[in-house]
């Protein structure tokens, strides 16, 4: 135990872990697969080299002689000085054992304060999906902060800290410094006015933030000058022309292919969300997290309002600031553009924009002012709702599955049908119809794929999900105990598994008849819904394809019995490349056109703080991602279009939905183009949409 001591003060190798004081912080250190090297004067701070080296979990756990008490935050200065930026992770032990963990990201640059509340926090108590970006500068001071924080409620006394790199793959040699406790007020000071009075990240610099109403109308008459050239040279090549005909699909030479009314092949190139209502954010309750918003009542009282997103959902679960008084940044930057005739300018604008970039098609939750009749294919959504009964999956992203079996969900879908096909069954612009979206056929991980079954067997008795499963069950064991033997269950009577909370089990490979049964019963259900949804399109819209069901999270079962009753399978890919967010060769298998019903990449330099599920570095390497992708579905002989979501950003304090606050945009909360971004997606779509 000396040796190590004596190695790690001398900056050697020690494979095992030693422990030494150190003399400024007066905390004990502990090393495990970390050398400690001597002090070094970083402007006003004395920090400690330490370099982790290459293993599962190198760390460097802080004791001190007695617990820090009585504080609502760590914090502890210290500096990356490799050129790149490092993962630390944190672990905080309590005195009576409880802990919190953190994971950071340290840039590499100068000296900062690593800053971790004492209590479990994320960025859902400010309301948003994703925290403000990291570092950040306080009062003069350059603070990485954990805004989201797992385990204990709170800690009250800190028994110990341990930072660990995990997994470096080559030394990485961090600067460590003075640790304490302190008052908490760094969270709230970091969300603490970061939205300016255009919707805009307060502390963040792009080439197309504006700082006043003047820079907003000339960055806008620019884009109209370009807007005329585009129109004058002929840029409309892509837009559709009227005909008497109806979108359909076909294959041909072994590739699939939607054709336009007018007869002609039609690479599907959409966008989604193209709306004037999308920068709706919450803003009561947080008023402090706003530099100037505007007061509601005047010119700006249009543009506030008043709503409740309380839902017993995932997407809802846990998020603060969800009700209340609404302010819309997106509609507001329009009026300070064009007036009281704003909507009118954006969708003719919008218009005009859409068909210069190459697109030819509005996406899901559009507004159709803007397609129909102007050359550009718009879609509808069947929301199917009611008092008809459901199944809980523990996934529920967006809610609970529709009972399919439940006679009021056939009425419900009807309705539904009925309202998405009136005055528009004999529109030739119209492409097809989505019903519902990202229903929660499956969930992550491994046994994702069973959950509807075993949610289904977990139901109350009286579900009609339910009594259709277990009649599938005895129809085939006629005994229950054929079925007990079969699952490896103690099950005797077929009463055993009725009440609510019956615990099915998850497959395994000693039983391999529930696997069978459950996916039995995934085809089933999936049939169910879908047949009775193209059952009741059909009979009010003969004309119009069926998109299908915008699968998110799927069973093989679902998307083959969607490949029966749907004209297209619609299908939200969220991968760098289709072929890796999708199962291309299944889908080839099943014959049938596909369609990408969104796809969208990220990243966090143009102001909202998420990137979304795909994150790219910049913003130069969206357009790069979005060329790759749509260069690759266009190559497949499956793929007949793809929609990226969505058209504008999203706010910087989250969507009234659930909170989402990422940068996805075209165009920002300004509806200011993001131009790179917008120049290869132009080039992107000429290329994808030749024959």
């Amino acid at each position: 135990m000396k040796t190590c001591v004596l190695l790690a003060c001398m900056g050697l190798s020690c494979a095992s872990w030693a422990t030494s004081p150190d003399p400024r912080t007066t905390a004990q250190v502990e090393l495990s697969h970390v050398r400690a090297g001597g002090s070094e004067q970083v402007s006003a701070d004395t920090l400690r080299r330490y370099t982790f080296e290459p293993a599962a979990n190198p760390y460097v756990r802080l004791t001190p002689p007695q617990p820090w008490r009585g504080a609502d935050e760590w914090r502890v200065r210290l500096q990356n000085v490799m050129p790149w930026a490092v993962t630390l992770s944190i672990d905080i032990e309590g005195t009576s054992g409880a802990h919190l963990t953190a994971m950071v990201g340290l840039p590499a640059g100068p000296a900062q304060t690593l800053v971790i509340p004492l209590h479990a926090t994320s960025p859902r108590a400010f309301g948003v999906q994703a925290g403000p970006p990291m570092p950040v500068e306080l009062d003069g001071r350059r603070i990485v902060l954990a805004t989201t924080v797992e385990g204990a409620t709170a800690l009250k006394a800190v028994r110990a800290v341990r930072l660990s790199i995990p997994a470096p793959q080559a030394e990485q040699v961090l600067l460590i410094g003075d640790a304490d406790v302190a008052p908490g007020v760094t969270l709230h000071d970091a969300y603490a006015g970061i939205v300016d009075r255009y919707g805009q990240y307060t502390r963040g610099r792009w080439p197309e933030k504006i700082d006043s109403d003047a820079a907003l109308r000339t960055a806008h008459a620019r884009e109209r000058a370009r807007l005329a050239d585009a129109a004058a040279r002929g840029n409309e090549d892509n837009a559709l022309t009227d005909a008497a005909g109806w979108f359909h699909t076909r294959k041909r030479d072994g590739r699939w292919q939607l054709v336009a009314p007018d007869g002609r092949p039609f690479f599907s190139l959409g966008v989604n969300a193209v709306v004037a209502d999308g920068g709706r954010s919450y803003v009561q309750g947080r008023e402090w997290m706003f530099t100037d918003l505007p007061p509601a009542k005047g010119p700006w009282h249009a543009f506030d309002g008043e709503g409740d997103s309380r839902r017993d959902t995932g997407a809802s679960r846990g998020l603060a600031y969800n009700h209340g008084r609404w302010f819309d940044f997106y509609a507001a930057n329009l009026y300070r553009v064009d007036g009281a005739d704003w909507r009118r300018a954006w969708r003719t604008r919008t218009r005009q924009r859409l068909v210069a970039w190459g697109f030819n098609t509005l996406g899901n939750w559009s507004d159709e002012a803007i397609a129909r009749g102007h050359g550009l294919a718009y879609t509808r959504s069947i929301n199917i709702a009611g008092d008809y009964a459901n199944v809980a999956t523990g996934y529920d992203w967006w809610g609970r599955m529709p009972d399919p079996f439940d006679p009021r969900f056939e009425a419900a879908t009807e309705r539904a049908v009925a309202a998405a096909t009136q005055g528009v069954r004999d529109d030739h612009w119209l492409l097809g119809y989505f019903a519902d979206n990202e229903l929660a056929w499956a969930a992550p991980g491994p046994q994702g794929r069973w959950v509807l079954a075993i949610g289904t067997l977990h139901g109350d008795p009286r579900s009609p999900a339910k009594q259709a499963f277990l009649a599938m069950l005895k129809r085939k064991y006629g005994d229950a105990l054929r079925l007990g033997v079969a699952w490896g269950i103690g099950v005797t009577r077929w009463e055993a598994l009725e009440p609510a909370g019956f615990q099915a089990p998850l497959p395994d490979e000693a039983h391999p008849a529930i696997a069978e049964d459950y996916s039995a019963w995934l085809r089933a259900y999936a049939e169910r819904y879908f047949r009775t949804v193209a059952q009741a399109l059909r009979r009010h819209d003969p004309h119009h394809l069926f998109l299908g069901g915008r699968f998110a999270v799927r069973t093989p079962e679902a998307v083959a019995a969607c490949a029966r009753w749907c004209d297209v399978i619609s299908i939200n890919v969220y991968a760098d490349l289709p072929q890796h967010g999708m199962d291309l060769d299944r889908l080839h298998q099943l014959d049938k056109p596909v369609l990408v019903s969104e796809f969208s990449f990220g990243s966090t330099d143009r102001g909202p703080f998420g990137a979304g599920p795909v994150p790219v570095w910049n913003e130069a390497q969206r357009g790069e991602a979005y060329a790759h992708f749509l260069a690759a579905a266009a190559a497949d002989p499956a793929i007949v279009g793809a929609h990226w979501f969505q058209y504008a950003d999203q706010p910087v304090t989250g969507r009234l939905l659930d909170g989402e606050n990422a940068h996805f945009g075209l165009v920002g909360i300004t509806d200011i183009p993001f131009g790179g971004f917008v120049s290869a997606v132009r080039g992107a779509n000429a290329t994808a949409s030749r024959p």
